[in-house]
């Protein structure tokens, strides 16, 4: 008969926001993860699921009702909470925070210091990384990047190979997309379309 769990829940916490996180071990082989691994902390298991590659390593901390699955990784001082959700093979790392009711996904990647939350949604090949921030509504997707202080919010798209870098803001409905490049200061926002 074949073993479900692929993890257990050790004795070593710690407290995170009142909330105590359980460091978490491998008990059989998957993906790159050896029986025996110690891996990053979860809330409860309802945080990593058991199917999949999916796994949480370092000091990586999932909480709340936030849930890592599929073949996503989570590692270094990276924090998935609320409702969040990271799956399919998107990686969420250094110290990016994902929360609210965002979603990484495909083979996205948030990190360095972001921060993405609200409804806001990272899939495809997209890049959010530096002290970048994306929440609200917005999408980021296709080979899209977003990264340095630039924010993205309201219902903004950003897709295809654009990037948003500096310390641009896109805000409002606007959609950023084709090769457009946004950068330093600028700011688009309303209906705005810009592409190259």
């Amino acid at each position: 008969m074949k073993m479900k769990n692929k993890y257990i829940l050790t004795d070593e916490t710690i407290e995170v926001e009142e909330k105590v996180l359980y460091r978490i071990k491998a008990i059989k082989d998957f993906g790159n993860v050896k029986e025996g691994e110690i891996g990053g902390f979860v809330e409860s298991e309802k945080n990593l699921s058991h199917d999949g590659k999916a796994w949480v390593s370092d000091a990586a901390r999932v909480s709340g009702n936030a849930k890592v699955y599929d073949n996503a990784k989570v590692y270094d001082n990276a924090w998935i909470f609320d409702n969040a959700k990271v799956f399919g093979n998107a990686e969420v790392y250094d110290d990016a925070k994902v929360s609210g009711n965002a979603r990484i996904f495909d083979n996205a990647e948030v990190y360095c210091g972001t921060e993405v939350y609200g409804n806001a949604k990272v899939s495809d090949n997209a890049r959010i990384f530096g002290n970048a921030e994306v929440f609200d509504n917005v999408k980021v997707f296709n080979y899209a990047k977003v990264c340095d202080n630039a924010k993205v919010c309201d219902n903004a798209r950003v897709c295809d190979n654009a990037e948003i870098y500096g310390n641009a803001e896109i805000s409002g409905n606007a959609e950023v997309y084709g090769d457009a490049k946004v950068s330093d200061n600028d700011e688009i926002s309303g209906n705005d379309e810009i592409s190259e």
